[in-house]
């Protein structure tokens, strides 16, 4: 069994190796003679061999040793190497791929910038993105992935957590559409057929628990995991879809739609960054939190006050969303 004196030894057993003397061995790690003789008497009884033997008025290695040289010395230099101070982080110089869960929202919110600063920071950093689960947590934990950006409910107690940016819903239809005709009521929106974007592929959630506590129902005729579909769908019929401004503004000319508020009381959201606190101290890791808080700073700057921080209706903040007019 490998007793912790042994480790000891390695060091002195590969300068003897390298040097092929005692006093040179002694030179090279900075001991005396007479306690690197000490050093090589140990090791010849930990490994049965003599290690080194006369010859002439030299000494030469013996086959045992020999063939331990190149062994041992990169069991030394690994050691010594993980001990070092660790060398400055230079972005560029990074070579690494992270694997990150992320809705299509998250892509078309952020990912073009996200992409440039990468391209012209660390070039070498592949993203694989990944879609949001409800074990996102755990694969966090287990190494499964590297960091996860989404709406979440209670957390693991460890995890690390950062708001990434706020957001509201508006109501979105079809230009042409015949609730835009008229003042788009509570009672015309709730007889719409509604289009749902549960990325996680679960029915219901926000919207819902809120129409629920005030005795109501939405009619559901399709529900789909990607926020472009959706917004694909609302373009081609009568559909009603509630929705993030910053994408639905995004498709607002590309698809032909028409963004209207939402005749309900619903509060803003927040989209967090979230990891495991083994990563907290890993620099390539802390680059790529630093990457997303900045493209968000670009690409998502305006913030929107006391916003949701979980999936459904108990979250415990409290205050009202800020709502701007529309034309």
């Amino acid at each position: 069994m490998l007793q912790p004196s042994d480790l000891g030894l390695l060091v002195s057993l590969d300068a003897l190796l390298q040097e092929g003397s005692v006093t040179g061995a002694a030179r090279r790690v900075g001991l005396s003679t007479p306690a690197m003789s000490h050093a090589l008497a140990r090791i010849r009884e930990r490994l049965g061999d003599p290690i080194l033997v006369r010859s002439g008025r030299g000494m030469v290695l013996t086959p045992r040793a020999l063939s331990l040289r190149s062994q041992v010395n990169l069991v030394v230099t690994e050691a010594r190497r993980a001990l070092e101070p660790e060398r400055p982080f230079v972005a560029g110089e990074l070579s690494r791929t992270f694997v990150v869960h992320a809705t299509d929202y998250v892509l078309i919110v952020l990912g073009a910038e996200v992409d440039r600063i990468l391209r012209e920071e660390a070039p070498g950093v592949c993203i694989r993105f990944v879609p949001n689960t409800p074990d996102d947590p755990t694969q966090l934990r287990d190494h499964g992935s590297d960091l996860a950006v989404g709406i979440y409910g209670d957390l693991p107690q460890e995890m690390r957590h950062r708001q990434l940016l706020t957001d509201r819903f508006v109501a979105v239809v079809r230009k042409g559409h015949p609730a835009t005709t008229t003042r788009f009521t509570l009672e015309q929106y709730l007889g719409l057929p509604h289009i749902q974007v549960a990325p996680r592929g679960k029915p219901g959630g926000y919207l819902d628990d809120v129409l629920r506590e005030r005795k109501l129902t939405r009619n559901v005729a399709r529900a789909v995991p990607y926020f472009v579909t959706a917004l694909q769908l609302a373009a081609e019929a009568d559909y009603v879809l509630t929705i993030s401004e910053r994408i639905a503004k995004r498709y607002e000319t590309t698809f032909g739609l028409r963004l209207l508020e939402v005749p309900l009381k619903l509060r803003a959201y927040a989209l967090s960054l979230v990891w495991h606190p083994r990563l907290d101290g890993d620099p390539g890791h802390r680059f790529l939190r630093d990457v997303f808080l900045q493209a968000a700073r670009i690409a998502a700057a305006e913030r929107h006050d006391h916003p949701r921080t979980r999936l459904d209706s108990s979250d415990p903040t409290s205050g009202q969303t800020r709502r701007r007019p529309r034309p």
